[in-house]
């Protein structure tokens, strides 16, 4: 009888450690999420291309735990002098919140300060002249105030 009683023990005991470990398994971050959040973070438009389609599809990289939230431009505008500065703000404060949450902050800053200048560039190469002239003076003011206080 002992015996049985073990067996059945130990079969219960199995049984319950795969169900945590299945559990824990489930719920943490795929092991590529570094090389994804960096896939997201370059400077160039194919990198910010595959942020914005993410974005637009989160609940497909929920398994991942990516902070999505953003306040845009924080303080400065969104959309200065009418230039849609947001969406590239929104790549910006994403970047900020998932290194700083992976503990990478610091060894990233200077790519993701780099990253949004450059998606603001290519927000400006939509206009000519004098008015793409102040859009990129505007998008090097903004870059200079990140790198400085972000």
């Amino acid at each position: 009888m002992h015996q049985r009683l073990a067996v059945g023990l130990s079969a219960s005991a199995l049984a319950l450690f795969t169900t945590v470990a299945t559990a824990t398994v489930a719920t943490a971050a795929p092991a590529d999420k570094p090389q994804v959040l960096s896939s997201w973070t370059q400077t160039s438009a194919s990198s910010y291309n595959l942020w914005a389609a993410a974005r637009a599809n989160q609940g497909a990289w929920s398994a991942y735990g990516f902070d999505w939230s953003t306040d845009y431009c924080s303080t400065s505008p969104d959309n200065p002098l009418g230039f849609p500065f947001s969406a590239s703000c929104a790549r910006h404060d994403f970047g900020y919140r998932n290194y700083k949450a992976a503990g990478t902050f610091s060894a990233n800053k200077a790519r993701l300060d780099s990253a949004l200048y450059e998606d603001l560039k290519r927000v400006c190469l939509n206009y000519s002249g004098a008015t793409k002239t102040t859009c990129n003076s505007t998008a090097w003011t903004y870059y200079q105030a990140v790198k400085a206080f972000g």
